[in-house]
């Protein structure tokens, strides 16, 4: 558990400043208890807002009665650091652990949440704990299982890394291991044995002359990805193996469903037993949607693919329409030199807050 951090968060440090306080605050997954303690702490100091708390998840509204609810979200937690706290900068750059994935995009979230008093929509700010590992530890999984009502709304952001750009949706994800099986047998006597190794040779050229499908959706081009990412396999130095998995991954492009996802895979690997070991659905970005039209219009009116799953797919499945939009660079999520621009840091707030006054 956290040790209890002296320090409250200041709201009313700039942007930078603020991302740099929270990359100091240590919050690897599962151990985020004493950072939403702080940022409910001071959550709870904005009169114009309801803040609620469910474990190390902090959720706070407007009740203006808008038009309109909108979602912006972001985790808490980071990966393990790596020798790089505390934070510190170099010209326009801030480096730290978590410094892109995503407490830039928290900073952000948590100044319009303290300072936008009468917005043109009704807000909903949700910190979440344990994105960054299993996916039945993701506290916004337990938000939409347990309290989805906290999280209704019109459209949500995820203020995931995007280098201020808007991402939609996300692709899918599967796992699944391809066992091959053979005959143990003393490797000074090969021939009384059948290797399974070997027969993972068939698979991987599979893998190898496979091509993987683009998809234009909303305007935006998905890329899809099949490869093998392990392979376990041998028993000893002088032992020929009976037994030899391939685990494979399966990146697919939103417009599959999990069941069109497992069918393809099955399909590519015909002959070979599989097993589906993990799922995660893709989410479409809905970019025709009212509301990501204006907030696309608002932002830059740029948009790309987001390659990679993200909770976007949690909101996609409660019906509502969500893109990523934060400032980190993904290409620098979870490195030793992990950093963002400060620029991107408050061009990202003043674009957000621009289209939540205007």
């Amino acid at each position: 558990m956290s040790s209890p951090n002296p320090t409250p968060l200041d709201l009313t440090l700039d942007g930078g400043a603020l991302t740099a306080r929270l990359v100091d605050f240590p919050s690897v997954s599962g151990d985020e208890q004493a950072l939403a303690d702080a940022v409910e702490a001071a959550l709870r100091g904005c009169a114009h807002l309801t803040v609620d708390r469910y474990g190390n998840n902090v959720v706070a509204r407007t009740n203006l009665g808008r038009a309109e609810r909108v979602v912006l979200a972001g985790h808490l937690d980071t990966v393990p650091i790596a020798d790089n706290l505390p934070s510190y900068v170099e010209g326009d750059l801030l480096y730290g652990c978590g410094t892109s994935d995503m407490k830039s995009g928290v900073a952000v979230a948590l100044r319009l949440a303290a300072t936008l008093t009468e917005p043109n929509r009704d807000l909903t700010y949700v910190f979440y704990d344990c994105e960054e590992v299993e996916a039945h530890r993701n506290g916004l999984g337990h938000l939409a299982r347990d309290r989805p009502e906290w999280l209704a709304a019109d459209f949500a952001v995820l203020m995931e890394p995007s280098e201020a750009t808007v991402e939609g949706g996300c692709q899918g994800t599967l796992r699944a291991q391809v066992r091959l099986t053979g005959v143990r047998a003393h490797s000074a006597r090969s021939w009384l044995g059948d290797n399974a190794i070997h027969r993972a040779a068939e698979v991987l050229t599979r893998l190898a002359t496979y091509q993987p499908r683009r998809v234009e959706i909303d305007g935006l081009e998905y890329r899809e990805g099949l490869n093998a990412v392990r392979i376990d396999g041998g028993v000893a130095g002088n032992v020929i193996p009976d037994e030899c998995v391939v685990t494979i991954n399966f990146r697919y492009a939103p417009d599959r469903s999990e069941a069109e996802a497992e069918k393809h895979v099955r399909e590519v690997f015909d002959g070979f037993e599989l097993t589906v070991t993990d799922f995660a659905p893709g989410a479409l970005p809905g970019l025709s949607q009212p509301a990501a039209q204006a907030f696309l219009a608002a932002t830059g009116g740029r948009a790309r693919a987001k390659f990679g799953w993200t909770d976007v797919a949690r909101f996609s499945a409660l019906g509502i329409p969500a893109v990523n939009y934060g400032p980190g660079d993904p290409n620098f999520a979870h490195k030793r030199d992990e950093h963002c621009s400060l620029t991107a840091i408050a061009e990202t707030e003043d674009r957000l807050r621009a289209w939540l006054t205007s």
